[in-house]
């Protein structure tokens, strides 16, 4: 890895192999070299990393407690599978959340710092996926109990798209009109 600070061309171009043009900079910030980047980039996926963690985990723990209620056992089998699928998804997104970690404590120290951030953000946005699905289908497996019929179906639809929008279209929107506004300002 080399120390050599990157130019505002190759900032705008989106050099960096592992972040695809994010996190680029602007004309007003001091130029960081591709070290300062990937140490600036793994630092914030920790960030991100223990605020996904946080409400995965406590949205598996409750998860895990529903199967020993007394009212499970008179639930159908819609719901027990609505519970399995919620209980495989959450696990796996706790799974997929915490990985970097394991990742970091493993590699720590053998200058692998590109490859654990390019790992570490595909593990991230899985994990995302995943918590999305597990929260979709926790509120299906409560609003089918609670509000039975094709309105419990409506709502979870409409929460999901609602996660589809402000999780992935809207972020994706952004990046494009950035690069939009980049490619006329060239």
């Amino acid at each position: 890895m080399t120390t050599e600070p990157i130019t505002w061309s190759e900032a705008k171009r989106g050099s960096c192999g592992a972040c695809a043009g994010h996190g680029t900079e602007s004309p007003d910030e001091a130029p960081e070299t591709p070290r300062e980047r990937v140490n600036r980039r793994w630092n914030e996926i920790m960030q991100e990393t223990r605020v996904a963690q946080t409400g995965v985990q406590i949205l598996f723990g409750f998860l895990l407690s529903v199967a020993f209620t007394p009212l499970f056992h008179d639930l159908g089998t819609f719901e027990h599978a609505a519970y399995v699928l919620t209980v495989v998804s959450g696990a796996t997104a706790t799974a997929c959340l915490i990985a970097p970690v394991s990742i970091h404590r493993f590699l720590s120290g053998q200058r692998m710092k590109d490859e654990m951030v390019e790992v570490a953000h595909r593990l991230m946005m899985c994990g995302m996926l995943l918590m999305a699905v597990t929260i979709g289908c926790t509120l299906l497996l409560i609003l089918h109990v609670v509000v039975p019929g094709l309105l419990a179906k409506l709502l979870v639809g409409g929460v999901m798209a609602w996660f589809a929008l402000s999780w992935y279209a809207l972020p994706l929107w952004l990046r494009r009109r950035s690069a939009r506004r980049a490619t006329r300002e060239e």
